[in-house]
């Protein structure tokens, strides 16, 4: 019995050491993630302050900050009406995002869209769990106060439920259309900055350069991949490294093509190098996939045309033809009746 009692003892202590171990585990892993987010909101508030400079000295250079009675430039004044009423809404969403009820209302797959929208600050991510509780609450009373005087029991609860649930789902809906036309338009737009890349790097400017070179003058041609690679340049003005600016752009959009060119530019800032020949290939290959590409959109549309001609013009062509002998056979018969 005694035996007994101490191996029980013994299984009770190492259990309780074992929950010991596993709860500082999960505290320390806690307090990283919880570390990242602070320095990662930190950055975007750094980087938020940088732009709101920026376009402050940009402003006060083309006199748009005109100076007061005692001849200094009049202070920034507060955002008032919406743009106030968005702010306090962007900044309580903020304090929500890090509850449970944020977590769960911002997964990290709408995390992932609002990055691929272009979205990568925490104002937006506030904004978007605003916006998803806001039209979860708006639109069912909407609703309900419309369908009180027409529906009634069952009916009326069914239309307050879809309010309800078509509310909650349609900012998701909104950014996962934005998200899968920016998707398109960085395909679409990978052989121009592969070859805009090679041509600046060819007359022997260096990285930084060069992307700063596409975002200001490449934005009409390359309109989606120039913001990113606008916020990438602001968020390495921060403080970030290369790598990590880059990072981003590598793991938001699920390309390969995108990943090896940005692994191309973190490997030729870091160790330099001629990138002239590379960039070549790499641009003849991603024509010829865009080619294979579009020959079977064009293969595609042939067999989807051929549905709407049987459809539309296979009608026209038998009146067409047959219509002459069917009036001549309806005559022939008509006479030989009389």
């Amino acid at each position: 019995m005694r035996a007994n009692l101490v191996a029980a003892l013994a299984l009770a202590l190492a259990a309780f050491a074992l929950l010991l171990i596993a709860g500082l585990i999960l505290a320390r892993l806690a307090a990283a993630r919880r570390s990242q987010r602070t320095l990662a909101h930190a950055l975007d508030q750094r980087a938020q302050q940088s732009a709101a400079l920026a376009a402050a000295s940009t402003a006060a250079r083309s006199g748009d900050a005109l100076p007061n009675a005692t001849g200094k430039p009049s202070k920034p004044t507060r955002p008032t009406g919406l743009k106030a009423l968005l702010e306090q809404f962007a900044h309580t969403g903020i304090r929500w995002l890090d509850t449970p009820l944020g977590r769960q209302l911002v997964a990290d797959e709408d995390r992932r869209m609002l990055e691929q929208c272009g979205f990568v600050d925490t104002r937006a991510r506030g904004l978007f769990l605003v916006a998803r509780i806001g039209c979860a609450i708006v639109l069912p009373l909407l609703c309900g106060t419309l369908a009180s005087g027409h529906l009634d029991g069952q009916r009326y609860v069914a239309a307050v439920v879809c309010a309800l649930i078509v509310g909650f789902m349609l900012p998701k809906f909104f950014i996962q259309r934005r998200a899968s036309a920016r998707r398109r338009g960085v395909i679409d737009e990978l052989p121009m900055l592969v070859d805009l890349l090679r041509l600046l790097q060819g007359v022997g400017l260096s990285i930084d350069q060069s992307l700063q070179v596409m975002v200001s003058d490449f934005r009409g041609v390359l309109p989606v991949l120039s913001s990113e690679l606008e916020i990438a340049q602001r968020q390495f003005a921060t403080g970030r490294t290369r790598e990590q600016s880059l990072q981003r752009l590598a793991s938001s959009y699920g390309n390969e093509d995108l990943r090896a060119i940005v692994r191309l530019l973190i490997q030729v800032d870091r160790h330099g190098g001629a990138v002239q020949e590379p960039l070549k290939q790499f641009g003849e290959r991603l024509r010829e996939t865009r080619r294979a590409m579009l020959r079977e959109r064009i293969g595609r549309l042939a067999v989807k045309m051929t549905g709407v001609m049987i459809v539309t013009l296979l009608p026209a062509l038998l009146i067409v033809t047959a219509g002459p002998g069917v009036l001549a056979v309806s005559h022939s018969l008509s006479s030989v009746r009389r």
